[in-house]
């Protein structure tokens, strides 16, 4: 969605619509797992998931399923979030002329230095959101408000360094090869009949504990931003709540920059998708992703092997997931 679109849609909704409206309709979901629980669902994962999974790799391809970071790259900024920078801090022929480390021209020469930095916001490339992204009324999941638990270096409750190494079966959902088109249409909402559809077509079956990928074609115009981002398609409430609720999946992921489709199909909230999985259902999933290699070749069930940075307090972090072929 385009950026005067979105804030136009922002300052309408708040406008519009009360918090009353918002309190009445939905609330954050208190763990099964009990009071202390950081992570949801992904308590689904335990040694025997994770090698039962792995024991069904028969081959060595590696599908890398991240984008790159780049200067330039799609990032979601109309609400004020920087875009990703890098800067070099060392270079060969600076570091000859400053002499940083003090060790002359001679060995300067001798011994070329590079080194770099970067700036970005969570929220970029291949990432995986954490539970204290979205809340609802003050609370996020599992009842951890934020007036008790977030301070000024960040939430001190399901943070992104609570999440753990993630590895169970994937399964990818492919909507673009199930529409038999070049792009979906602008906004799509993709429901649980398109996700069915697919699964049938591509004669998958989900299973309780899944980490399911869903496919728009987003991802092949990931270098040019302004097509990434115009008007891309994404999920909808009821397709999310049929993956959650009948299938009991683990883990969500899409090729889109916010998963779900803009505007929303809800008067009362501007992200409906992302407070029921985050606070509702403490459902995590990540976007950005690239699932073009997988689905160019037809692999839609796999060994998913993804580790996500451990930055304290934050409500994302950069990942690098992979995916195994599995018989």
């Amino acid at each position: 969605m385009k950026k005067w679109m979105f804030i136009s849609y922002f300052l309408t909704c708040q406008a519009g619509f009360g918090l009353s409206q918002v309190m009445s309709t939905e609330k954050v979901g208190k763990s099964p797992w009990g009071p202390n629980d950081e992570i949801g669902t992904l308590n689904l994962m335990s040694d025997q998931s994770r090698l039962e999974v792995l024991s069904h790799v028969r081959s060595g391809k590696i599908y890398d399923l991240s984008v790159e970071y780049f200067v330039g790259m799609p990032s979601f900024h109309a609400l004020g979030d920087p875009a990703y920078q890098f800067w070099m801090t060392h270079t060969p022929k600076g570091t000859l002329i400053d002499n940083p480390n003090g060790m002359g021209e001679g060995m300067n020469a001798k011994v070329s230095y590079t080194g770099d930095a970067i700036s970005m916001y969570t929220h970029m490339g291949t990432h995986i959101d954490a539970l204290n992204h979205f809340g609802l009324n003050g609370k996020i999941w599992n009842g951890f408000s934020a007036d008790e638990y977030l301070g000024d270096k960040g939430w001190k409750k399901t943070g992104a360094e609570t999440i753990p190494p993630i590895i169970g079966r994937g399964v990818l959902i492919d909507i673009l090869a199930l529409k038999e088109v070049d792009q979906l249409p602008e906004n799509y909402r993709i429901n649980s009949s398109d996700l069915k559809s697919a699964l049938e077509r591509q004669k998958t079956k989900l299973q309780k504990g899944d980490i399911v990928l869903i496919r728009t074609g987003q991802a092949r115009h990931y270098e040019h931003a302004d097509q990434y981002l115009d008007n891309y398609p994404g999920i909808n409430l009821d397709a999310v709540k049929w993956l959650v609720e009948e299938q009991q999946i683990m883990l969500l992921g899409a090729d889109n920059l916010s998963f779900e489709a803009f505007p929303p199909e809800r008067e009362d909230n501007w992200v409906p998708v992302h407070t029921y999985l985050l606070a509702e259902k403490g459902v995590m999933f990540m976007e950005q992703m690239n699932l073009e290699s997988l689905a160019h070749d037809g692999v839609y069930e796999f060994a998913f092997i993804g580790s996500s940075l451990k930055l304290r307090g934050a409500s994302a972090a950069p990942m690098r997931p992979i995916a195994i072929p599995i018989n």
